[in-house]
């Protein structure tokens, strides 16, 4: 299996975070249309994806092109104490500091995507905005600098509502006026998906040709109103670090992580409110069953070192659908290795 970078730019607002489940979703639906995106066609693949998936979609995550190429991802959803020590010795100073600290819900890794917390650096939505500012061409760098609101991502809401044909107004019920929360971001921002593909199965050119054709129609939610769309840039190869003395995994998508395989799991849980896309929106029951996930930014201490031999972890999630029984989620994702150091001894400090 080889894994891939693929850049990604928005160019409108999206009702759906970009996750990677979802995006594994959108692709099913290209190679329903299109069955030569993958070699045999869908059927065949997703009977086998709970033993061999042809592809598993990490979630999207800004990218710092900078002097020194880097990537910004979630903040590990580790105990803040693993990843910060305050030195001052004030109770009062001290409890300021982690407040300052539980702010900064990101983390730049250099770009051979090695993770050091010790050596780690963390960002605020606003110290994350100032690094996007530096290599933003005038008029953006000027806007966001002038921004008020001071996060990546932001969000608002936007008001709907449904016309009465017969009364010629809004109303009651389904006729009543509504809000839908819209993420927006910031101009020239550049996000990358990472990509594992079973080159047996496909391979990157029809990964970025399905890609572009769900940005041209939109992802996720209200994409038949305009929202859900971008444009995919350039893709490359790339070799994820050794795994060498690495006791952890630091997860990039949402996952269901397999049994019996992990000694401890750090995780905010994310559930995900599946509904069907395309034609089945529209179906009698056009909902899935709820699956509750471990969001990206998980950490999972593996048993053993046999859990570093595939580039994934999790595992695949069926029957949560009755109108289409062969729908699959995808629980897995890609993963960094990296060691956590002194892990034994922090695990005491927190028991005693």
């Amino acid at each position: 299996m080889k894994v891939y970078e693929i850049k990604i730019r928005p160019i409108s607002g999206f009702g759906t975070p970009l996750k990677g489940d979802t995006l594994f979703g959108h692709f099913c639906w290209q190679v329903a249309y299109d069955q030569s995106l993958l070699n045999g066609g869908l059927e065949k693949h997703i009977s086998m994806y709970p033993e061999r998936p042809f592809a598993v979609f990490s979630s999207a995550f800004p990218k710092l092109a900078n002097s020194s190429m880097q990537y910004v991802l979630k903040r590990p959803d580790l105990p803040i104490s693993f990843l910060f020590q305050p030195k001052e010795k004030e109770r009062e100073k001290r409890i300021l500091s982690f407040k300052e600290f539980k702010e900064k819900q990101w983390m730049v890794v250099k770009g051979e995507l090695s993770i050091d917390l010790s050596g780690a650096r963390f960002l605020s939505d606003s110290d994350l905005i100032d690094e996007i500012s530096k290599q933003g061409q005038g008029q953006t760098r000027r806007q966001l600098r002038k921004a008020r609101n001071r996060q990546f991502a932001g969000s608002f809401l936007q008001p709907h509502n449904t016309i009465n044909r017969l009364t010629q107004t809004t109303g009651t019920g389904m006729f009543a006026p509504y809000a839908q929360e819209i993420i927006h971001y910031y101009p020239e921002t550049e996000l990358v998906l990472f990509v594992i593909i079973d080159e047996s199965s496909t391979d990157i050119e029809r990964i970025c040709k399905a890609l572009e054709r769900i940005g041209n129609m939109g992802y996720g939610k209200d994409a038949s109103i305009g929202m859900g769309r971008f444009k995919v840039g350039k893709h490359r190869e790339l070799t994820f670090p050794e795994i060498g003395d690495s006791n952890a995994c630091y997860t990039l998508a949402p996952s269901v992580p397999q049994k019996n395989c992990f000694a401890k799991i750090y995780f905010k849980p994310f559930t995900r409110f599946g509904k069907h896309g395309d034609k089945l929106a529209r179906s009698a029951n056009p909902f899935k069953k709820p699956v509750i996930m471990a969001d990206e930014g998980a950490v999972l201490i593996p048993k053993d070192k046999n859990v570093f031999e595939v580039p994934y972890i999790g595992k695949a999630i069926s029957e949560i659908s009755k109108p289409l029984a062969e729908t699959m989620v995808q629980g897995y994702s890609p993963y960094l290795p990296f060691k956590m150091e002194n892990y034994d001894e922090r695990i005491l400090q927190m028991s005693s």
